[in-house]
């Protein structure tokens, strides 16, 4: 019976074995990266630090709440004011999707029922973030991202 030697051959195939598993496993993470980028949140973050503050005081000034729930299909978006009353918004702009990826993103039609705006939604099972944008009738700029979690 003859053993069997270890050989440089041999150790070329593992080297190259170990790194080209290496390799094709960060390939395979960097490309799922990319696709599901949602993409920048601003153009130019140095821009949009210049106005940050005073973006944020109006805001604030506003003394507006805002909580998200989805409940049978419906998704349901209440702002309320500093005294616990309904606010209804001048204008509201809203998109709805997950966290890390794009291609479920959608933007619902909210409609004001009086006390909050609902939209009919199909939302499946799991984390969903509401970025929205409302003005009030002054023209201040709110903007927040609420997360949703939906269980069935």
């Amino acid at each position: 019976m003859s053993e069997r030697q270890f050989t440089g051959r041999h150790a070329a195939m593992v080297f190259v074995g170990a790194f080209g598993v290496i390799i094709a496993v960060n390939a395979v993470m960097a490309y799922n990266a990319i696709r599901t980028f949602p993409g920048l949140e601003v153009e130019n973050s140095y821009v949009a630090s210049q106005t940050f503050d005073a973006r944020r005081k109006a805001q604030e000034a506003l003394g507006w709440t805002v909580s998200a729930e989805e409940r049978d299909g419906t998704l349901r978006l209440a702002f309320t004011d500093r005294d616990g009353r309904s606010v209804r918004v001048a204008s509201l702009e809203a998109t709805v999707g997950r966290p890390t990826e794009i291609k479920d993103d959608f933007t619902p039609d909210f409609t004001f029922d009086g006390i909050a705006y609902v939209a009919r939604t199909d939302l499946a099972p799991g984390r969903w973030d509401v970025r929205l944008k409302a003005t009030d009738e002054d023209g201040t700029l709110f903007t927040q991202r609420i997360q949703v979690h939906v269980t069935r």
